[in-house]
């Protein structure tokens, strides 16, 4: 079966513009302890021993919860972008036995822009250098629907505007 057909949505875009500033949007997204989820206990558990994030470099741990990934897991995630108020990206991994945070070959990115009528926020999501053996390992994972997308965004516009 050829790449492309075996493994479709490697690289996932979304918008949606939210009627917040971009510097709430921004505090939401550097807090690993309220990042958003579309239904709680299913992906994200919560962040462990974690703060907000201040810097690319920064590595920060979330409990998850994934079925295909064989339930709980623990998985490491190391920022690659930091622009306040503008782009946050991080990479999950693992760490080896010396503590380095090996990343896994996925990516998830924000993007804000501030415009009139509110900020135009992009998620991406990017597994495209996730390993062969990663992915047959999690049955797949971590294939990312892209509906799931759509639903973290309005997991954050709900948590930033108060909107039910």
């Amino acid at each position: 079966m050829a790449e492309a057909a075996k493994y479709p949505n490697e690289h996932i875009v979304r918008t949606r513009v939210i009627a917040a500033p971009a510097s709430a949007i921004f505090a939401l997204l550097a807090d690993p302890n309220r990042h958003p989820d579309t239904e709680p206990g299913d992906w994200v558990r919560g962040a462990i021993d974690t703060g907000s994030i201040t810097a690319t470099g920064q590595i920060f741990s979330m409990d998850m919860f994934h079925e295909a990934a064989g339930g709980a897991y623990r998985i490491d995630n190391t920022v690659t972008t930091f622009e306040p108020d503008r782009a946050i990206a991080w990479d999950p991994g693992q760490a080896d036995e010396s503590g380095t945070v090996v990343p896994g070959g996925w990516r998830w990115r924000y993007d804000l822009d501030e415009g009139e009528s509110g900020t135009e926020v992009t998620l991406t999501y990017d597994w495209s250098r996730t390993t062969e053996e990663t992915r047959e390992a999690f049955g797949g994972f971590p294939v990312v629907p892209p509906e799931y997308l759509d639903a973290s965004l309005e997991t954050v516009e709900r948590a930033v505007t108060g909107a039910e």
